[in-house]
């Protein structure tokens, strides 16, 4: 089988949640034998750094990166209020990008082209052109549901205005593009649920998120220090708002009803007016350059989500790791966990300093939880598990 995975970010370096989703993805369909040919958007924010990528990936998956300025442009921005074009999707087009598309369709044959995510849609005229390839959305997130989350919890009026605008240009796109592929890889059952409920009439398939287990078991006989950590880039709008939250409304509470415990941040681009509002006992760590050995040296990791959809790789990540974990009802979403069992749901300050409480005094529980949580996650989110469905998927949208 021959795939042209098109990606809105360099699968590597591996520094978000999307990288690593994107690159399981490489990974699984080249161990099954399938020829991957990888052609990547890079930004400002992402850069494609060829020379930093192990060779044999790059002789495997023969991988490209075209520059796009995804940067929001006020002008372009305006303008889009005239349009009936989401903007936010709109800024991923390229005729750079398209051309060099174009060519790949021209010099060679394709069974599946798939689309990392919904900024990858702008391209799928260009793809029906040249090629008569099944066209796979691998959808990272319902992004207009993501947008309306938002709009939802903002407290500036003027903000509020401007993300419902944006989700409601987002779910218009959204919903017309969903007829034009073949099928749809749903990052989770909610978001197929929801695919389904929202009259799609194409195949989709709940695939989720996979790692490769292996790599994330804790180093043996380490003894992880009794702390708090998030780990998350800062450029990620849910991301920033939930810390904003919990340093604000939260953290102060637990603080107080456990003053030795500490909370480390990690994440790229933290604002400095978050670094310099943190209150006592927060330590910020930036972008670590280790982020399993980061996770690995903490017991508890928090994930205090308010907006999202699809699957938090993180928490996927945690418990791969056997952390015991704490999150936002929200952040848990589209993962098949239990509260209690194997994660604890909080949603409020009293719901957090009492989920605290339980793993600060009860180590014996602590430990229980994250066992069960690394089980869940070899279960359901190994690679070569989740890359054979992918593959079956492909397969079942090829047959007459």
């Amino acid at each position: 089988m021959r795939v042209l995975q098109l990606c809105n970010k360099p699968p590597l370096p591996a520094i978000d949640g999307g990288c690593i989703a994107m690159n399981t993805v490489t990974q699984g369909l080249l161990k099954s034998g399938a020829t991957v040919k990888v052609l990547t958007i890079f930004t400002h924010k992402h850069d494609f750094v060829l020379e930093s990528m192990p060779p044999a990936y790059v002789a495997q998956t023969d991988i490209e990166g075209v520059f796009v300025d995804t940067r929001v442009n006020v002008v372009d921005a305006f303008a889009n209020f005239m349009t009936a074009d989401s903007y936010n999707v709109s800024r991923f087009f390229s005729t750079d990008f398209d051309i060099r598309l174009t060519r790949c369709l021209q010099d060679a044959s394709y069974d599946v082209v798939h689309l990392e995510s919904l900024f990858m849609t702008p391209y799928i005229s260009t793809i029906r052109r040249y090629s008569d390839a099944r066209i796979v959305l691998r959808s990272h997130n319902l992004e207009f549901a993501l947008w309306e989350k938002m709009a939802h919890g903002a407290r500036n009026l003027a903000r509020k205005a401007y993300l419902n605008y944006l989700s409601r240009k987002l779910r218009e796109y959204e919903l017309s593009i969903l007829s034009q592929v073949d099928g749809i890889a749903a990052i989770s059952e909610e978001d197929r649920r929801h695919f389904v409920e929202l009259g799609v009439k194409k195949p989709v398939e709940a695939i989720p998120f996979a790692l490769p287990m292996h790599e994330y078991l804790p180093p043996a006989g380490h003894k992880p220090r009794l702390a708090l950590f998030h780990i998350g880039a800062m450029d990620w709008s849910p991301n920033l708002e939930g810390i904003v939250w919990f340093l604000e409304d939260i953290w102060p509470h637990i603080h107080q009803a456990f003053p030795a415990l500490t909370l480390h941040l990690a994440g790229r681009n933290m604002p400095a007016d978050l670094i310099a509002g943190a209150g006592s006992g927060v330590v910020f760590e930036g972008e670590v350059a280790d982020a399993r050995a980061f996770m690995h040296d903490k017991a508890i990791m928090i994930v205090p989500l308010l907006s999202g959809g699809g699957i938090r790789v993180k928490i996927i990540e945690g418990m791969a790791c056997g952390k015991a974990i704490i999150s936002t009802p929200v952040g848990a979403e589209g993962i098949d966990c239990r509260h209690g069992e194997h994660i604890l749901l909080a949603e409020n300050a009293t719901q957090w300093v009492e989920a605290i409480g339980q793993l600060v005094n009860e180590p014996g529980r602590m430990e229980a939880i994250g066992a069960r949580a690394m089980a869940l996650a070899a279960q359901h989110f190994e690679t070569d598990n989740v890359t054979a469905r992918l593959i079956e998927f492909y397969h079942t949208l090829r047959r007459p």
